[in-house]
């Protein structure tokens, strides 16, 4: 068995954060929400049963996360669009896309990242990469490339560096799905065009928060085709008719915001906009290579937090259950996942499930 971790200070924080966390090694499907999250919402949702709803504090949380996530990501807020899921945005960057264009994707990718451009019509048509070969892949004729910062399936990491380089050598703009890395690894959501998080993951928010990052020439080449009264550039006067003057910036591709979940967000968000990123990747990564280390399994290409290894069957994953373990499997594969909430006992407890 691998020597123990050193203190780690990212540890406190995950024990006072959260009420859960052992034996939970799936933040890669759903999160944990922090204690705070939970009592913010509860407040409100009881304010609300009495008859005393807030819509404007509803409406000061979605923009106080609004900047909460532009932090993380490091991006100005005028970058940040607020939504609900990752299809949408997709949605609306194949309606941008021209007639007849070629999107790259990687192999395997999420769906809700892919989906969308191979229904998008119109002659847009999908080509796809093994993830390794991305920015190999990348051609002339590519309009856009699409791709998932770490990928959900495998918990692999890609080149993102190669990979934008790539596409800015042909002229064609990046989407980048970062829903699998906000929130244990640093990610500067400016080196791409586009960016689409869903907060419910390694963010620990509740489900139905998600950002869009849009540089300036993506805001000004994009139509807002979902616009509606939270489009606007002061959406309290944009309630009603279609004469409404859209923000100037990301904003315009707002959707109305599921206030409750906001609710829940911010101060999720405030949690992890309070830690050191550069500690919280030290600290999970360090949990994922002494899994890896136990199992006798290679060093991950690039350090993340999500291990997963065949498992046709199911047999590891329900060794991993009667144990009262909580992972996940994906397209033949067993995943664990190891966030802030979790620790050296946690990877233990695992491999020894797992008869390491």
């Amino acid at each position: 068995m691998p020597a123990a971790l050193v203190a780690d200070p990212v540890l406190d924080v995950g024990r006072e954060a959260f009420t859960g966390g052992r034996d939970y090694l799936a933040a890669c499907t759903l999160g944990l929400p922090p204690t705070a999250a939970v009592e913010g919402m509860r407040v409100h949702l009881d304010a609300w049963a009495a008859g005393r709803p807030d819509p404007v504090a509803y409406t000061a949380a979605v923009e106080r996360s609004r900047g909460l996530y532009a932090g993380l990501v490091g991006v100005d807020p005028a970058r940040v669009a607020i939504g609900s899921q990752t299809s949408v945005y997709a949605a609306l960057v194949a309606a941008s896309l021209p007639d007849g264009a070629e999107v790259l994707c990687a192999e395997g990718d999420f769906s809700s990242l892919v989906v969308p451009f191979v229904r998008a019509g119109r002659g847009i048509t999908v080509r796809t990469a093994p993830l390794t070969d991305l920015a190999a892949s990348v051609r002339a004729d590519t309009a856009l490339v699409a791709f998932s910062l770490v990928q959900s399936a495998t918990g692999d990491v890609a080149d993102a560096d190669a990979i934008a380089r790539a596409a800015a050598s042909v002229g064609a703009p990046t989407f980048c799905d970062v829903t699998q890395a906000v929130g244990w690894m640093p990610v500067d959501a400016a080196m791409f065009d586009m960016t689409v998080c869903h907060t419910y993951k390694w963010l620990c928010a509740p489900r139905g928060v998600a950002f869009f990052t849009a540089s300036p020439g993506v805001v000004a080449s994009t139509r807002p085709i979902f616009a509606g009264w939270y489009a606007g550039d002061d959406p309290w006067t944009s309630c009603y008719g279609g004469d409404v003057e859209l923000a100037p910036d990301a904003r315009r591709f707002d959707v109305s915001p599921a206030w409750q979940a906001f609710l829940g967000a911010e101060p999720a968000l405030a949690l992890f906009a309070s830690l050191d990123a550069g500690a919280v990747f030290a600290h999970t990564t360090s949990l994922a290579e002494r899994f890896r280390r136990g199992r006798g399994m290679d060093a991950a290409a690039r350090p993340s937090a999500i291990v997963t290894w065949t498992d046709p069957t199911g047999c590891d994953l329900a060794r991993l259950a009667a144990a009262g373990i909580t992972a996940s499997g994906r397209a033949g594969r067993a995943r664990v996942a190891f966030h802030v909430f979790n620790d050296a006992a946690d990877v233990d407890r695992a491999l020894r499930a797992l008869g390491v």
